[in-house]
């Protein structure tokens, strides 16, 4: 019940900073964008997880949401932060330590991009 409980208030937080967005540049047209940035980006990542069932897998995402949250407020950037990768990782697709260089990448992306797996 508590997990519920935390992901309805990571959701209504979310959307209320949609409301409440303040651009850093003061300027109302990237505010309107960044605004509706929030709410839709918001709203795709919690339908997207919306079948998930396994509690470390839910916490992970509620993390992954707060850190995003405090990020955006902190930096005044609602969009997710470049990820630099580690040069060790990026090798031709056609060798044979792939499966290695996939669990490399999945461990060198930070919390606040986990949910971008099929974008990254």
């Amino acid at each position: 019940m508590s997990l519920k409980k935390d992901v309805l208030h990571l959701y209504r937080s979310l959307i209320k900073l949609s409301y409440t967005w303040k651009s850093a540049l003061e300027n109302p047209v990237i505010e309107l964008e960044e605004r509706k940035y929030i709410k839709e980006e918001t709203r795709r990542l919690f339908r997207k997880n919306l079948q998930l069932t396994d509690e470390e897998v839910i916490r992970q995402h509620i993390q992954e949401g707060r850190t995003r949250l405090e990020l955006a407020l902190h930096y005044q950037n609602p969009y997710p932060r470049p990820v630099h990768l580690p040069q060790h990782v990026l090798h031709s697709t056609k060798d044979k330590r792939l499966k290695g260089q996939k669990r490399k990448l999945e461990q060198s992306k930070p919390i606040y991009v986990k949910s971008y797996n099929d974008e990254l």
